[in-house]
């Protein structure tokens, strides 16, 4: 796999240097860092408590579909950062500035990525309204991974992909 990785790295380093060159405007990097803190857990956590207040319990299901999908992602993830071991791109490229601390070691999928479209899409299946609120949000999330230099752009693309297949699954199973 480490092989693999270095034929995408060697093709994606100039999007990511090109990406990167956004956290050096001060106003687009605070953006940045924040939609990726916020993609962290604290906007989707807040959403699935959220929910049931401004719905009532009917949308209960919905939020506890959101956390059965975000813990279900969490443990995948992991075994697949633990196991596919891909450097971040600031750690290999002295062209990438660090745009904010990484939550872990490993680059390859982008969690906040895979959460993001989870999550998006699962919410969306219960209210398709909100649509204009989580499509940008997380879009963001995902193009900050690439911008504050933690992510190269196949691991936002590894994450959204497994995150929908996540979603998609999580109705197969659950509904």
């Amino acid at each position: 796999m480490h092989s693999a990785f270095k034929r995408m790295e060697g093709r994606e380093l100039v999007l990511c240097e090109l990406c990167n060159r956004a956290c050096r405007h001060p106003l687009i990097k605070r953006i940045f860092v924040a939609a990726s803190r916020l993609g962290n857990g604290v906007f989707w956590y807040a959403l699935m408590i959220m929910l049931p207040l401004w719905y009532g319990m009917d949308a209960l299901q919905a939020s506890m579909h959101m956390f059965f999908v975000g813990i279900t992602g969490l443990a995948l993830y992991k075994y697949l950062k633990s196991h596919l071991v891909r450097q971040r791109p600031y750690l290999l490229h002295g062209g990438i500035t660090l745009g904010t601390a990484p939550l872990d070691h490993y680059s390859f999928p982008s969690g906040h990525t895979l959460h993001a479209v989870a999550f998006t899409l699962v919410a969306l299946a219960y209210y398709p309204h909100l649509a204009w609120l989580l499509i940008p949000f997380a879009g963001l999330v995902a193009l900050s991974r690439v911008i504050l230099g933690l992510h190269y752009p196949s691991d936002v693309l590894a994450g959204a992909a497994i995150g929908a297949l996540l979603a998609r699954g999580s109705f197969v199973l659950l509904t």
